[in-house]
This record gives structure tokens, sequence and C-alpha cells, in this order.
């Protein structure tokens, strides 16, 4: 099955990753078109691919199975909607929408026409999250009791940022925030839930420039520390602390093809650190992607819609308690 699949927009992580990833992949993908709001003088394509201005003109494309779509989070709710009474399936950037009714809205609609809404945390589908896993599963540190997560990186050098811009969905809390809640979520499991937030407010942007919180699970055997910021000292990794040692690893969130990540456990016995398979992300998430709609797994469609449902419970949950 070869999906034909449109791009709704130039953002760099489509142009940087998504795209060239997709165009590697050409016995699963064919990319029919990238849509613009409004096409540079000449622009007619795009590493050869058709450029057509336009959302709706993409969206009107008979032959598409599916978009990709990185525009603004403040966008994602008008054009996932959009795109799923058209029929087709959806890979969105990550935060899926602004609200969690909205998210809730976009799911019951994704399961009424059986179609695929992916937020595209590609770390998941990394080996280093699943060696992670299996180390924490073998009990490599005993019990585990606390976990913690933290992403974040200095300011951006562009004051005009879609991240700095309020309408358009900006704040540290749907961007780099979203990556520690669905890790907290990930490693305690999914009867996790915020028990304290706070979120510190640039005055002049009225959006969110950094954030902590604290989540726990409702027995209360374990708890997760989240650090997320616009304004910080640039952190991407894990801790995990357990009854017989820790565990760290770095560049969880980002780590590239041909990049190879680290883990350090430390125990009585001492302190080692070994090499985590390299592995390519965005692969990895496009395959996850074109076999849910190849396949028509139920199970996995399902993990999809609950993994979004609860990802944005816990995004809203974490604003009700932001002192």
């Amino acid at each position: 099955m070869r999906i034909k699949i449109g791009v709704l927009g130039k953002a760099n992580i489509a142009l940087r990753s998504i795209i060239p990833t997709l165009a590697e992949l050409s016995d699963q993908f064919e990319i029919v078109a990238i849509a613009t709001r409004s096409k540079a003088d000449g622009e007619s394509e795009i590493n050869g691919i058709p450029v057509i201005e336009g959302y709706d003109q993409l969206l009107d494309i008979d032959t598409l199975d599916a978009v990709y779509i990185p525009l603004p989070i403040g966008m994602h709710y008008e054009w996932i909607r959009k795109a799923l009474n058209k029929g087709l399936h959806v890979w969105v950037e990550k935060s899926l929408a602004s609200t969690e009714d909205e998210v809730k809205e976009l799911i019951s609609l994704a399961k009424e026409k059986q179609l695929v809404v992916l937020e595209s945390f590609q770390f998941r589908f990394h080996k280093q999250l699943k060696s992670i896993q299996e180390s924490l599963k073998d009990g490599i540190i005993g019990e585990v009791r606390s976990f913690r997560a933290s992403f974040g990186f200095p300011p951006f050098p562009d004051a005009d940022n879609i991240r700095y811009q309020k309408s358009l969905g900006g704040g540290a809390l749907l961007d780099a925030g979203a990556y520690t809640l669905k890790t907290a979520a990930l490693f305690l499991g999914k009867d996790v839930e915020v028990v304290a937030a706070q979120l510190a407010m640039d005055e002049d942007r009225q959006v969110d420039i950094y954030g902590n919180g604290m989540l726990k699970t409702k027995d209360g055997a374990a708890t997760a520390q989240v650090s997320f910021g616009f304004d910080n000292f640039y952190q991407c990794g894990i801790e995990v602390w357990g009854s017989k040692g820790k565990l760290f690893t770095n560049r969880l969130f980002t780590a590239r093809k041909g990049f190879v990540p680290q883990m350090t456990i430390e125990s009585n016995e001492g302190s080692k650190t070994v090499d985590l398979p390299e592995d390519d992300a965005f692969t990895n998430i496009a395959l996850h992607f074109h076999k849910m709609l190849k396949d028509k797994d139920s199970d996995l469609r399902n993990e999809e819609y609950e993994q979004n449902l609860l990802q944005a419970k816990l995004i809203e949950s974490f604003k009700q308690k932001s002192i």
C-alpha cells in the first residue's frame, strides 16, 4: 500500500525531517503536494514536490489518503477537523490541539470516521526509549520510586517566533512541556495524574515560558517531576531513581539518525555508562503511521486515541493546577 500524503505548510520540522523521510520511504508514501498559505514568486516545487497555494486546495485533492500537519498549534484544531471531515488520516505535530475539549472532539470524530490521528512524538519510536524501559523491567535499579524529565532551551533569537504568540497556541507547556508529560505517562503508566504545577508567564507576550510540576500514580507508589521551558539552560533527558540505583540518559527527545545516545546507571556497585542503539525515529514513526493505515489495526489505532486523550487531559490538568 502506497499512501498518498499531502503536507500542510512549510515548517522547519517538515522541510528538515518529515518530508525527506517520506521521500526516502517511496515504497510506502507518495508526497502529492505541499500546501502554503501563499506561494513565493516563482515557487512551483520543493525538492521536486509540487507546491500549491491554499490549505483547502490540498484537502480537495480526490486521490489523497492522509495529511501531515506541522502548522502552529493554534491552527491544529481547524485543519485536523477539516481533514477528518474529508475522510483523511492525520499525522500532526505536537501538541495535537490547544485544549482538552478540542482533542476530545477531534478523537470522537476520528473514531466515528475510522481514521487515524497520530501525534508526532517521534521519540516514542526510537530504540533508546525501548532500551531504557527494558532495563527498568529487568530491575537494573530495583523498584522505581521517582521519575524526572527535563526539556528546556535558551530563548529563541527571533522575537516573533510562533512559540511566543498566544493566538497561535504558543507557550512552553504545549511545546517543550508536552514532551515531559508524555514521558511521565510512558514510564509511570496510564493512571498518572498531575498533583502540582507551576507556570511562569511572560507578561508582555501573555504566554508561559517555563514550568515545573509533579505527577503521581493513583496508588501513590511512584511520582514524577517535570521541568521545561524556553528560558532555560539546555536540558533534554530523564532520570529514574529506584530502590537499588539511579538511571539517567541524554538526548531522549532529540536523538537524530546517527547519534549514539548513552545511559548511565549508578548503584552501590559503582557507576557505568553504556551506549544505546542509534536509530532513526522519524523513519520509525512514519512506518508506524503507514502500518496503522495499511493494516487497519484497531488495537494500534485505539492505543493512539487513548494516548491522545490522556496527553490532553494531563496538559489541561497542568493548566488548571498551575499556581
